[in-house]
This record gives structure tokens, sequence and C-alpha cells, in this order.
């Protein structure tokens, strides 16, 4: 069985940071992203912090 896997683009990490920023939980954003509740969490946990979104 072979999986696809596809990089989020920078207007989905977009869409992320600020869904996420109006309280939206992890499985509402994956939910409206069309992305897995992983995905979701991984990209939160590695591109926030101080400096908020990376590209």
């Amino acid at each position: 069985m072979t999986e696809y896997y596809q990089q989020l683009t920078y207007e989905q990490r977009c869409q992320i940071s600020a869904l996420k920023n109006r309280g939206c939980t992890q499985r509402e954003v994956s939910k409206i992203i069309g992305v897995s509740q992983l995905t979701v969490s991984r990209e939160l946990a590695r591109n926030t912090g101080d400096k908020g979104l990376s590209s």
C-alpha cells in the first residue's frame, strides 16, 4: 500500500495560524483546512513560537 503525502502550502500554514489565533481547536482546524489533525499538530509544534509562523 502506497501512501501519498503532500506538503502544506504557505496559504494553508497561514490559515492554520489564523484559525488557532481565533481559538479553533486542532480538530476544527483540520476539518476546515482538509488535512489530518496530526498534520495540524505537527505544523503548530514546528512553526510556532516567539517569531510566529515560519515560511
